[in-house]
């Protein structure tokens, strides 16, 4: 483990940081130094991402370790569960108050996402990222993680959920998503913001009321791997073929990410129901990333024994379900743990 000390007070928030690499972890090579667009993710450490941010020892004692140096887009379930597994670790310890973990901004959502419903504690836990590599003009990452450990360090953010800081804004990582390849102001939540972060203190406008952390019921302790979820995305002239694609691989579920509110095209209803049949349940979402799936509305989902996703976009909608069939198989079931979260 890498750990560094940058703390002078004995009373400040003792924050643990973990780093993954990604862009905020990443560096121009020249001639492109200067670019935002052209550069290597994942090679900055975490210790030296808290030397490059002035005023963070003013903020708590930090401690650093590089969990792992990667793209997020190398993200696996197998190294989504040790990130989880290592955040629990960090919460449960009496000289930790708080967790912060910088990470690739490709599949952030999605981390923050699977934290949120399986890290079982109160203690504030915050990802946070970049759009720019820190040798960009205008780098954003030094910002976020300092505004991050600032979120990370207050006490009201306690009891939150899991949280991403972004731009000066404060996001539960139930509803957040990247909306932009480029923009300072790539992540949003179709609720908004839970609060922004001003004057160097989060300033909180709502509250998440679905569980999550102490009140998920979903433990870590008793998944050794994450069964497979297969996410299929719809567009004109679909073919039944990669449904039973992911069934060959073993998917034990497969998200339908539909048109609009889930739409589900004629020429796949009956293979719906036959998946359904079989075991296999679909999860009906949808591919526009904000609004619900009402159940019923535009397919007859008791019929076909499938489930909707209320909100959750796809990605969000494949961790549930992959959680949710480490309780039960039955779509019922199912379809509970998705109308609760």
């Amino acid at each position: 483990m890498n750990i560094s000390d940058h703390g002078h007070s004995a009373a400040l928030p003792r924050i643990a940081l973990i780093g993954t690499g990604g862009t905020i972890a990443g560096a121009g090579t020249a001639p492109e130094a200067a670019a935002s667009a052209a550069y290597r993710s994942a090679v900055v450490s975490a210790q030296d991402l808290l030397a490059a941010v002035p005023g963070l020892q003013r903020l708590a004692r930090l401690q650093a370790e590089q969990l792992l140096q990667i793209d997020s887009a190398d993200f696996t379930d197998d190294q989504l569960l040790r990130l989880a597994r290592r955040v629990a670790a960090l919460c449960a310890r009496d000289d930790v108050d708080g967790v912060v973990v910088t990470h690739g901004t490709d599949t952030l959502e999605e981390s923050a996402y699977f934290l949120h419903l399986t890290v079982k504690s109160a203690k504030p836990i915050v990802l946070t990222g970049a759009m720019r590599p820190g040798t960009a003009p205008a780098a954003d990452g030094p910002v976020n993680l300092l505004h991050a450990v600032a979120v990370a360090a207050h006490p009201s953010s306690a009891g939150r959920g899991v949280l991403v800081v972004m731009n000066e804004e404060v996001h539960s990582a139930r509803d957040v998503a990247k909306v932009h390849s480029m923009r300072l102001d790539a992540f949003a939540a179709p609720h908004g913001p839970l609060g922004t972060v001003v004057e160097g203190a989060p300033r909180w406008y709502r509250a998440v009321t679905r569980p999550h952390t102490l009140h998920s019921e979903f433990d870590l302790a008793a998944i050794d791997a994450l069964p497979l979820v297969g996410v299929v995305t719809s567009h004109g002239n679909m073919q039944r073929e990669i449904f039973d694609a992911w069934v060959a691989l073993g998917a034990r579920a497969i998200v339908h990410a539909g048109f609009g509110g889930g739409t589900v095209p004629d020429y796949l209803k009956p293979v719906f129901h036959e998946l359904c049949a079989s075991g296999v349940p679909i999860v009906r979402c949808s591919r526009v990333g904000a609004g619900p799936v009402i159940r019923n509305a535009s397919f007859d989902d008791d019929a076909c024994g499938s489930v909707v996703a209320d909100d959750q976009n796809p990605p969000r909608a494949r961790l549930l379900a992959a959680l949710a069939l480490t309780r039960t198989q039955e779509a019922g079931e199912l379809q509970k743990i998705f109308d609760r979260y």
